[in-house]
C-alpha cells in the first residue's frame, strides 16, 4: 500500500485476545503473594509489559520480595490457559488479508508462546517466519525499548520511517515512537478499559480504532498523510 513499506502488528491484545487471560492469571499470583490487585487493574497498568518487568515494578512500589518461582509459575499457568482459551481478535484475519504489502509481528511474548497462540487461531499462516520476540534479543530489550520493532524492520530491509505499527498498549506505542515509526492504537480486545483510547493517543498514537474491520481503511487514510512523517 502506498505510503508504508511494512505493517508491524503487536500480537497480544491486537491479533489474539490474550491480555485479559494474562491479567487474570497474574493478578491471582500477585494477590496470593501479598499484593492484592484485580485483573482489570492489571490490564490497565501493566498491559504490554513482560511478567518479569511487572514483578520488578511491583517490588519497587510495595517492597514485597517475590519468589523467583513466580516467574516459572506464571509461564506454566499461562501456557495452560492460552492453549485452551485464547481466541483471535474478532475480524483480525479478514483485516490483515485486506492490507497488501509486507507485514510482521513484533511482541514481548516468547517465541514459543507466539507460535502456539498463532497456530491455535490460524493466524500463523498469514505471517510465516516473520514473527519476532523481544525476549530473543537479550536482556533489557523488551518494550518499551524500541529494539524489537527495529529488528523487525531490519529483517525485512525497511527503514523505520516507512513502518506503521498496530499497538494496544502505552508501552508498545512508546516503543514504536522511539523507533521512529508511526502508530495506530487498538482498543478492541477484552482487556480494554475506560480511558484506554485517550491513554494511547497521549502516548503518541495518531489515531485509535476499536474494531479490526476499520483497520484497512485507517491504514489507507494514514498512508496519504505524509505531512505527519
Amino acid at each position: 500500500m502506498p505510503g508504508f513499506d511494512l505493517i508491524i502488528f503487536d500480537c497480544d491484545g491486537v491479533l489474539v485476545d490474550s491480555e485479559i487471560i494474562a491479567a487474570e492469571e497474574e493478578s491471582k499470583l500477585l494477590t496470593e503473594s501479598g499484593f492484592p490487585i484485580s485483573a482489570e487493574e492489571m490490564a490497565e497498568r501493566f498491559a504490554g509489559l513482560t511478567w518479569k518487568d511487572i514483578l520488578l515494578q511491583v517490588e519497587r512500589e510495595s517492597s514485597i520480595p517475590f519468589s523467583a518461582r513466580l516467574l516459572d509459575e506464571s509461564e506454566r499457568l499461562l501456557d495452560i490457559r492460552l492453549a485452551s482459551d485464547v481466541q483471535a481478535i474478532d475480524g483480525a484475519m479478514e483485516a490483515i488479508l485486506r492490507i497488501p504489502g509486507p507485514r510482521c509481528i513484533c511482541s514481548n511474548s516468547s517465541l514459543h508462546r507466539l507460535k502456539a497462540m498463532l497456530a491455535r487461531t490460524g493466524i500463523d499462516r498469514l505471517f510465516g517466519d516473520h514473527v519476532y520476540s523481544a525476549k530473543d534479543l537479550g536482556e533489557g530489550r523488551t518494550k518499551p525499548a524500541p529494539d524489537v520493532f527495529l529488528h523487525g524492520a531490519s529483517q525485512l530491509g525497511v527503514k523505520p520511517s516507512g513502518v506503521l505499527v498496530i499497538e494496544d498498549s502505552v508501552h508498545g506505542i512508546h516503543a514504536a515512537k522511539a523507533a521512529g515509526m508511526r502508530v495506530i492504537g487498538f482498543t478492541g480486545a477484552s482487556h480494554t478499559y475506560p480511558g484506554h483510547a485517550d491513554q494511547l493517543t497521549e502516548a503518541g498514537a495518531e489515531t485509535v480504532i476499536s474494531r479490526m474491520r476499520d483497520l484497512p481503511a485507517t491504514v489507507e487514510a494514514l498512508a496519504g498523510w505524509t505531512d505527519l512523517l
